[in-house]
């Protein structure tokens, strides 16, 4: 894929009218004269790397302000992580097959709204794939057994996770259910970020976790540049786009995986086969929330290029680009629709 691709773009959201193709990871560019002002944290939390920069008055509001994001942040994890014992995820997890799970307003909200995307997209998107998905081990390169796959595939069913908004509760109808809300908890958590910054006066900044971003106002002229890390070529990025006021997640089939007998073994799966998604090797969303981008993202991935456009295109205010198999992208009608 030619890193020198340059394609006009119409829309204001982006901030520059030039979008320059090149694919995931954000990439952030930063003028000299002004990052005396520019203060920045990172820190390893919901399994990724995050951050959060910003445009401050002083060192002491940049602290003040950035740990308050970094609390929203952990307060997420701590809350919505399948790994932590005490999170309430975990718990559902524990007891939801066996009877309904009071939940808090901030849980069940999201999980509602991974429902709607699931039943936008017929099920591409499922928070119940970890039914399955628990039994990868990428880090060891591990996938489930064949009889692992039968005895599990039908709990992988959105369908049968029922929410009672009236007692806020949650049941699962399938004994072998769990979810995992690993395709919208990082998106749900950036926005949270976002929304204390924005509570603190901040006008520019951009906090990023793992693929998925979402920016506050510009650079005082200049947009924010996000990278789109290229697939399968490392420290590359296939995409360089100038943006403001936007959320942007892409998903990847780089990002957790093993090779096993020349096969890549990724940790986005289709839900219909409980194996790894293989119709594209990228999908990146643009819209105004990264709860949005990020279920998105992971939604089209699966879908792939043709079925996941489609979704898109009937979505106000969302944009995508995908990277296919072969290595060729693909847009979406806004996206085409150059000077």
């Amino acid at each position: 894929m030619a890193a020198a691709l340059l394609i006009p773009f119409k829309h204001c959201r982006i901030a520059c009218s030039w979008l320059f193709l090149v694919c995931t990871v954000p990439l952030l560019l930063f003028s000299s004269i002004a990052s005396a002002e520019w203060f920045r944290e990172e820190a390893d939390v919901m399994g990724t790397r995050i951050s959060v920069e910003l445009w401050a008055d002083n060192q002491a509001q940049a602290n003040t302000v950035i740990a308050l994001a970094m609390d929203e942040l952990r307060w997420v994890d701590n809350t919505m992580s399948p790994y932590i014992e005490t999170s309430e995820l975990y718990r559902i997890n524990q007891l939801a097959a066996k009877q309904p799970v009071v939940i808090s307003k901030d849980l069940f909200q999201l999980i509602e709204k991974a429902q709607y995307f699931s039943k936008e997209s017929n099920g591409a998107f499922d928070i119940s794939f970890s039914s399955v998905g628990h039994f990868y081990d990428y880090r060891a390169g591990v996938k489930p057994n064949q009889q692992q796959l039968v005895q599990n595939l039908a709990a992988i069913n959105y369908q049968l996770i029922k929410l009672d908004a009236e007692h806020s509760t949650i049941f699962f109808q399938h004994p072998n259910i769990k979810i995992d809300l690993g395709g919208i908890a990082k998106g749900y958590a950036v926005d949270h970020a976002i929304a204390v910054l924005e509570k603190n006066n901040i006008v520019s900044a951009i906090v990023a976790a793992g693929g998925d971003s979402r920016i506050i106002g510009d650079r005082f002229g200049d947009p924010w540049v996000i990278g789109v890390r290229h697939p399968r070529q490392e420290n590359t990025y296939a995409v360089r786009i100038p943006l403001e006021n936007t959320a942007i997640s892409t998903s990847g089939d780089y990002e957790r995986f093993f090779i096993k007998n020349g096969e890549r073994v990724h940790h986005i799966l289709n839900p219909v086969t409980g194996l790894p998604a293989n119709k594209v090797q990228s999908a990146s969303i643009l819209s105004a929330k990264a709860v949005d981008t990020d279920a998105l993202s992971t939604t089209v991935f699966v879908l792939g290029v043709e079925q996941g456009l489609a979704l898109v295109n009937r979505m106000q205010g969302v944009d995508a680009i995908i990277i296919d198999g072969e290595g060729k992208l693909h847009y979406s009608d806004e996206l085409l629709l150059a000077e």
